[in-house]
């Protein structure tokens, strides 16, 4: 949430910070501004909408300079408007400040700032560290910061200049992620490592805590108490391209293509032979063999592959294994102790919920793994161990391969347990990877014949839908004038049971994200407990019956849906003939696969699914309205 750029070096700081603000645009935003330092001073322009309206206004009336700051906004104090868009400057403009986070004292802070004096001229929290700043500001803007940054309390990351220190940057982390990218004779201060993936990928991970100080002759970091810490950089093995759309429409389907060889490299990487590999795991063996229980906390997305992982843990290694949110985690004073193990998984290794489970789970004794996508992430670097992803930048908002990269390193871990605990043979071992790394090529196969955007038989019921759908809402219209009261059930209902009602819940999160219609996910076994209620001639319920052992039980509940004259997709096993005997509407053939590993595969069309209803409805695909890519503040 928020996107921080910041600049020094010799290039136009003008196109240098635009390029960062869009690469960050995908952790959403609804305002951009640019802060330039030059001859004239601090130059500050803002624009609240798109990074486009910025963009055009820059190439109009161009700022020329080396050094500056650039933001996306996220409102969460005051409006999305020009006046709240960041940068934030000091009652003389001499500071200027950009802030990723929430300050939750800032009302207590600004009475303070207001009786002193202080003219303030937004409604954001923000802006109270600008004029805190002002107040501390001695000649030296680094101590300045540091004695400001001391009074807040919640979680911020921020850059600031002074346009009597021009050639400064300053900047400070406390629960929110802030990067430094060393370049030649050239430094970057950024929330995330896409920003400046163009120029460098050498890069220093700020830790709660510490200040920044960057010049052209390079950069000191200290803690708050004013004592030095030596900080080395880690060259990121993400590629430039791989932030690209690379030909596709959006970077949604670019990174839907990318699973087969995502999945393809995780096994490559982590099994060698028949015997699986964490070389960044960090917790013993001993330890591991010990635990008697596991909690799987995350958000969203990656709350539903948890979901999955615990199926699997479960069948695999014979752990009792619970799932929790994030947000919830710590709320209920969870029973933890030195033999449970929690697994926190985040893509970004920055949520701020789910970081704070790992520190509540590490309180109370507990060993904590993470499983993140980002090098020198927070979680990354919290956790008692981590396992890396390896799946690349991630920069649609809503998540495609980060997921089932999630899936296949939880299906690892599995049998890594279930090796080690004794509750699989190694001959059967061997099996289930000669099984999974079936998935690659299955998954191949099936976006060469659902994933092209221009023939595409699922673009084709996307259409269909967005026909039936606007014309039901048209009919209820008409007819409400005439008297009739219950709106059109237009939804979706997702249905699946065992390692795929995680996946119901999945499709039915990607379609809300990016189409904004409403979809629920829901086990299939619970339809009449409540959801059944919805079922009547309006679309659809997508229901997920690949072959397995409660195949008979889904073909049960796709007659009731039937009979009641719903409308049925099925994501069904190819050649399953007697799905085609109930008389379901549309079929999505899936290839044949070990019944625990179907997720996989159907991760594929309900992600195009979702792609094409929204892209036939005209919606924003990457970047979905109030959302964004990594929440870091609660």
């Amino acid at each position: 949430m928020c996107g921080i750029i910041g600049y020094i070096g010799d290039r136009d700081v003008s196109e240098v910070v635009i390029e960062g603000l869009t690469r960050l645009e995908y952790r959403g935003y609804d305002s951009a501004g640019v802060a330039i330092l030059n001859d004239n001073g601090i130059d500050i322009r803002k624009r609240p909408g798109k990074l486009n309206i910025l963009k055009a206004d820059l190439k109009k009336n161009p700022i020329k300079g080396h050094i500056g700051l650039g933001h996306t906004r996220w409102a969460t104090h005051g409006i999305p408007n020009e006046q709240n868009a960041h940068p934030h400057t000091d009652c003389k403009k001499n500071i200027v400040l950009v802030h990723n986070g929430i300050i939750e004292n800032y009302q207590m802070l600004k009475d303070g700032l207001t009786k002193r004096g202080h003219a303030f001229r937004s409604q954001t929290d923000t802006e109270v560290i600008a004029h805190l700043i002002e107040e501390n500001y001695k000649g030296n803007l680094e101590e300045a910061v540091r004695i400001s940054v001391k009074e807040l309390k919640g979680a911020y990351a921020i850059a600031v200049l002074h346009k009597d220190e021009p050639d400064k940057i300053v900047a400070a982390r406390c629960e929110s992620p802030l990067i430094v990218g060393i370049g030649q004779s050239e430094y970057f201060v950024a929330s995330d490592i896409p920003a400046i993936l163009k120029y460098t990928n050498k890069v220093i991970f700020i830790n709660n805590y510490e200040i920044v100080s960057i010049d052209k002759k390079g950069v000191r970091v200290i803690d708050y108490s004013n004592q030095p810490i030596k900080k080395k950089a880690v060259c990121v093995d993400w590629d430039i391209t791989q932030a690209e759309k690379g030909g596709y429409d959006h970077f949604m389907l670019k990174e839907i293509h990318e699973q087969p060889d995502l999945i393809s490299n995780i096994l490559n990487t982590r099994v060698r032979g028949n015997r699986i590999h964490f070389d960044e795991l960090r917790i013993k063996d001993t330890i591991l063999k010990k635990i008697d229980k596991i909690f799987i906390v995350a958000c969203g997305t990656a709350y539903h592959a948890g979901l999955n992982g615990k199926y699997m843990i479960e069948w695999l290694a014979q752990v009792p294994t619970l799932v929790d949110t994030s947000s919830e985690f710590r709320y209920r004073n969870p029973i933890v102790g030195k033999n449970t193990l929690v697994v926190v998984i985040s893509q970004s290794g920055e949520t701020a919920d789910t970081l704070a489970a790992l520190r509540e789970s590490k309180k109370k004794g507990a060993k904590v793994l993470g499983v993140v996508n980002v090098l020198g992430s927070s979680i990354s670097r919290e956790a008692d161990g981590v396992i890396y992803t390896h799946a690349g930048p991630e920069i649609a908002v809503a998540s495609t391969k980060a997921y089932t990269a999630q899936l296949a390193i939880l299906y690892l871990f599995s049998l890594y347990l279930a090796g080690l605990r004794e509750k699989r043979t190694p001959y059967k071992i061997a099996g289930y990877l000669k099984e999974l790394k079936k998935a690659p090529g299955h998954i191949k196969k099936m976006l060469e014949q659902y994933g092209d955007a221009k023939k595409s038989d699922l673009k084709h019921k996307a259409r269909i839908f967005n026909r039936e759908y606007h014309k039901r809402l048209k009919d209820y219209y008409q007819r409400d004038s005439e008297g009739r009261k219950r709106a059109p059930n237009c939804c979706f209902l997702f249905l699946g049971r065992n390692v795929n009602y995680p996946s119901a819940l999945e499709g039915a999160l990607k379609l809300k994200e990016i189409s904004y219609i409403s979809a629920e996910g829901y086990p299939a076994g619970e339809m009449k407990h409540g959801p059944i209620a919805l079922i009547d001639e309006n679309p659809w319920t997508i229901c997920i019956v690949p072959e397995s052992s409660l195949h008979e039980k889904m073909i049960s509940n796709i007659m009731e849906i039937k009979s009641r004259g719903g409308i049925v997709v099925a994501i069904a096993t190819e050649g399953d003939e007697e799905i085609r005997k109930v008389g379901v509407d549309y079929i999505i053939d899936i290839p044949r696969i070990e019944q625990t590993l179907t997720p996989f595969l159907v991760a594929i069309p309900l992600q195009l699914l979702a792609y094409f209803v929204a892209r036939e409805f005209g919606e924003d695909i990457d970047q979905p309205r109030n959302l964004a890519k990594s929440v870091t503040v609660e």
